[in-house]
């Protein structure tokens, strides 16, 4: 799978994310406004490797600048959206559901019928917009993870 899809009004593409991409998608991941305060310990010391993003399937957004706007990280077996995330400066441009989209696609053509995903909690509604439901909640995994999250399922049709 490797389908880059452009946005025609936005100019924004979406591609396979690539080992030099690494220390980009780490950056955006580590400067996320969404994991501050208490949510800092998630996110402190994160590394998105050039390993974890040849072996799954991690897709970039960009934009007509080459500005990298957001990335997912989708594991196939079994099937789970591992990581999603949209820079700061691009919260509210529509790059979250063109991921989201582009996600769904990939997911399709990999014969999945559904994705799990372990939704950071202010980002439940997010995905509860674009079809995903609650099915349940992980429970807290101190240290690393202080609080417990949403377990959602996106059915892909």
């Amino acid at each position: 799978m490797n389908s880059r899809v452009t946005d025609r009004e936005s100019g924004v593409s979406v591609r396979r994310a690539t080992a030099r991409d690494a220390k980009r998608l780490t950056r955006l991941v580590r400067t996320s406004s969404a994991y501050e305060g208490p949510y800092a310990p998630m996110i402190a010391g994160y590394r998105v490797g050039p390993d974890y993003i040849e072996t799954h399937e991690v897709h970039v957004a960009v934009g007509p600048d080459g500005r990298v706007l957001g990335f997912y990280a989708l594991i196939l077996s079994p099937p789970e959206l591992d990581l999603m995330f949209v820079a700061d400066e691009a919260q509210g441009l529509g790059i979250g559901r063109l991921l989201m989209a582009h996600m769904k696609r990939e997911a399709r053509a990999a014969g999945l019928d559904s994705v799990r995903i372990v939704s950071h909690p202010p980002a439940e509604g997010f995905y509860l917009s674009v079809g995903a439901r609650r099915t349940g909640t992980v429970t807290a995994n101190p240290p690393a993870v202080m609080w417990d999250r949403p377990e959602l399922e996106l059915p892909i049709s």
